[in-house]
């Protein structure tokens, strides 16, 4: 892993001046600039070679969400957008998602002098995993994406009765949106820990609800895990536990964080194997080792076990942790798990949609 040499874009020069500070106390991060403007911002590249960008949403003149779109047709690179936590502030992170940034952090506005230090400190790890990302063509994803969900809206699938688990965190907005494209309208009862902001989470699920013929929806304690549903757990209060029976069903309870995640994707797998659920886990892009110990429980239940490759991951932690830990039996990148994934839970074993 490579330091992140990071250039800082604000209009305000409190907040630069507060970021830089912090940043610099991260570790393996090194702030090699400053801009108030998107003008700015272009010079500072040329001349500094930054290998990672935050980008403030609102600034005078161009946006930073056009800037974003300059940079990724122009030249890509990672990018981190800094945003208001308000409905504008998640649709506009949805957006940047969509533009090809690798992540959206909230600014901490209303916090006190410890919790923006608290909060910020977790921007120096998301900045260093964005300097080690694999930055792709947004606009080509979303077009493959659309026709994805075109062939789903066609297909007649025959499900054996398994249950899909995923993970995901950094990341995951687009993998998740590549993956999810080809889930059918009758497709396998699927459950996901995604580990990020839940009101970005709550307008992703909205976006996707839009567009899948199958049904998309938050995880609500006691939902049972039945065909054509797919339930996103990201409550940053609870974890997501499988219990047992007919149907399965998913539990959200309030318990201390699992090796610093709640929702504990580690939790949701091992509880899925203990429960005796027939299933297919999968861990996908993400940062930290969470869902690598679950995934091998699952695997040593008998379920088939996938990780997103992690070449082509945003963010490769997640997914290496889970080959590392001996818990994956296929790795792919993410334009063919869907069609392994869905091939272990159809009566034919095969899936093409």
């Amino acid at each position: 892993m490579h330091e992140a040499r990071v250039l800082v874009v604000d209009d305000s020069a409190a907040m630069r001046a507060l970021f830089s500070d912090l940043l610099d106390q991260s570790k393996n991060v090194v702030v090699v600039g400053t801009a108030a403007s998107a003008d700015e911002a272009r010079k500072q590249i040329a001349d500094l070679k930054p290998n990672v960008l935050t980008l403030d949403v609102e600034m005078p003149g161009m946006s930073g969400i056009e800037f974003l779109k300059e940079i990724m047709e122009d030249k890509p690179m990672p990018v981190v957008m800094l945003s208001s936590l308000t409905q504008a502030g998640t649709d506009t992170s949805l957006k940047a998602y969509e533009l090809g940034a690798v992540e959206c952090f909230p600014k901490p506005l209303k916090a006190t002098p410890e919790q923006f230090a608290k909060t910020v400190g977790k921007l120096g790890k998301i900045v260093l995993a964005a300097a080690n990302s694999n930055v792709k063509d947004a606009s080509s994803r979303k077009r493959a994406a659309e026709a994805k969900v075109a062939a789903a809206a066609e297909v007649q699938f025959d499900w054996n009765g398994h249950v899909v688990a995923l993970s995901a965190s950094m990341g995951g907005i687009d993998a998740l949106g590549d993956l999810l494209a080809s889930w059918p309208a009758h497709c396998p009862p699927t459950v996901i820990s995604l580990g990020l902001e839940p009101m970005v989470v709550d307008a992703f699920i909205n976006r996707m609800a839009g567009q899948l013929p199958c049904t998309i929806k938050a995880a609500t304690d006691g939902a049972a895990l039945t065909p054509g549903t797919i339930y996103i757990a990201a409550d940053p209060a609870t974890h997501a536990l499988i219990e047992a029976g007919q149907p399965a069903k998913v539990r959200l309870v309030a318990r201390d964080p699992v090796d610093g995640a709640r929702p504990s994707a580690t939790l949701m797998f091992g509880t899925m194997a203990r429960a005796g659920v027939p299933a297919v886990g999968a861990v996908l892009t993400g940062m930290g080792e969470d869902g690598a110990k679950g995934l091998k429980l699952l695997r040593d239940s008998g379920a088939a076990t996938f990780a997103q490759d992690p070449a082509t991951a945003t963010v490769s932690e997640a997914p290496s942790a889970a080959i590392a830990a001996g818990a994956v039996q296929t790795q792919l990148p993410i334009e063919a798990l869907a069609a392994a994934i869905l091939g272990k839970c159809s009566t034919s074993g095969t899936f093409s949609g």
